[in-house]
């Protein structure tokens, strides 16, 4: 089915009229009540005014409001969970196709698959899997949509074992940007398959996926914290630890705001194997140092998610940068202490995630992810109190990216970079991107979607 769309009422209309005519979900243009809530994102900092926001009730609701825009000549931007810190969901004057309707999520056990509808967040789709004894890789919190960090990547607690988000991802069906719906999986559109893969929500509207579950039990988990003057001894020992970790322990590390108000430098591991093992394999993480708190045991995975809900919390103003480093190196761990003892905010943080085992035993070409050998993903995190002026918050995040640039992989992970950085998202991409950008002249020649700048 493709863009020409016989319910139009006329091509004469405002685009919003046509729209609230059109779809069977609720549509929200400027001056409806409702309109300031429907344009709001995670990142309170983000104050972009759409034409309209459509709350698509199921795919024709997606084509026909893609069609209505394309026609209108109105740009389009997807929500998926709306956690874009950049506020690419939420397109200036343009109509944002919002999923967040979209929210049904349907286990097999028999075949061990998850299949989700577009806005289904990762705390969803955990939790009805937990229910038969199953679970998929996702991040490391409960409110991301699903889709979207598959598309990207997806870092989490269980990437040793079972790979990235995108790994586990089986098939995903969408919308293109001539209107036609497809199934791009294995042995279906086996390029937008590939490209799907960590090329990002530039190919087409993920309307529903297939995951890949496994059987898990009770996971090892939880947080060590330390003083941050202790940071580089406990920073040090980190290293030795991960870099002979089974794929059973994934082991985060960072910085944020302990008791009491003053930074401190944490660890926080998930183990996923046999728990006896386990509780050996994670004591030496409560010894790096000398505690201000030791908190870990077994626990579901899910409720393992809701360890920084807090910090996640919709809001506040929030800035972000990457840097992809090969190890802690003494001057990463320079550069991360001074970081977290300059920070302009104490709701700042930095993040260490752990990319390890089973993420690294696939191939750089096998998705549009190229990224695979063993690394420290670094989130560099600035958080600020709405209202306040965002330049000095702005200002740390770019020095310590700078701090850390000297010792880092190329590129950086596309979810997390500047969307105007698009040097550093393309050197990320590696040895993909020709391939990449020739997926994306094939099914997007018009760039209707731009979630990555830099395959325009």
């Amino acid at each position: 089915m493709m863009l020409d769309d016989d319910r139009s009422p006329g091509r004469g209309a405002t685009v919003e009229a046509e729209l609230k005519g059109l779809v069977r979900g609720r549509v929200h243009a400027s001056g409806d009540d409702g309109y300031e809530q429907a344009r709001t994102v995670w990142n309170g900092s983000v104050d972009h005014h759409p034409a309209a926001v459509v709350h698509c009730a199921d795919a024709e609701d997606v084509r026909a409001a893609l069609a209505t825009a394309r026609r209108c000549g109105v740009p389009v931007s997807v929500r998926g969970g709306g956690c874009d810190w950049a506020g690419r969901a939420i397109r200036e004057g343009g109509v944002v196709l919002d999923l967040s309707a979209m929210r049904g999520v349907r286990i097999d056990p028999g075949t061990s698959v998850a299949e989700i509808d577009g806005g289904v967040l990762a705390g969803e789709l955990l939790d009805a899997a937990a229910a038969h004894g199953l679970a998929t890789a996702a991040g490391a919190v409960r409110s991301v949509g699903m889709t979207g960090m598959a598309l990207a990547g997806g870092y989490g607690g269980l990437i040793g074992r079972f790979g990235l988000t995108l790994d586990n991802l089986l098939s995903a069906d969408l919308v293109l940007a001539d209107g036609s719906r497809v199934v791009a999986g294995p042995d279906d559109e086996t390029d937008l398959w590939w490209a799907l893969r960590g090329g990002g929500g530039n190919f087409g509207v993920v309307t529903s996926a297939r995951f890949r579950l496994h059987p898990l039990g009770l996971v090892i988990g939880g947080i060590v914290m330390y003083p941050a003057e202790q940071a580089p001894q406990v920073l040090r020992g980190y290293q030795e630890i991960i870099a002979a970790a089974p794929d059973e322990l994934t082991v985060m590390a960072g910085f944020l705001t302990g008791p009491g108000g003053l930074p401190i430098v944490f660890v926080a591991p998930t183990w996923s194997g046999d728990l006896d093992t386990g509780q050996v394999a994670v004591d030496p993480l409560t010894k790096l140092g000398t505690p201000v708190m030791s908190a870990l045991q077994p626990m579901p995975y899910p409720e393992l998610l809701h360890m920084f809900d807090a910090g996640s919390a919709p809001g506040n103003g929030n800035a972000l940068n990457t840097r992809w480093l090969p190890a802690l190196t003494e001057d990463a761990i320079t550069a991360l202490t001074e970081a977290a003892l300059t920070r302009t905010s104490p709701r700042s943080l930095l993040m260490v995630h752990h990319f390890h085992g089973a993420a690294t035993r696939v191939s750089s070409d096998a998705t549009a992810f190229a990224v695979r050998r063993p690394h420290l993903l670094t989130e560099i995190i600035a958080v600020w109190a709405p209202g306040e002026e965002a330049d000095q918050h702005r200002s740390w995040i770019a020095d310590v990216s700078a701090s850390l640039a000297p010792g880092a992989l190329p590129g950086g992970y596309p979810n997390i970079l500047d969307p105007a950085n698009i040097e550093r998202t393309r050197l990320g991409f590696g040895g993909n991107l020709e391939r990449l950008l020739a997926v994306k002249r094939r099914y997007d020649p018009d760039h209707v979607f731009s979630a990555v700048a830099a395959l325009h």
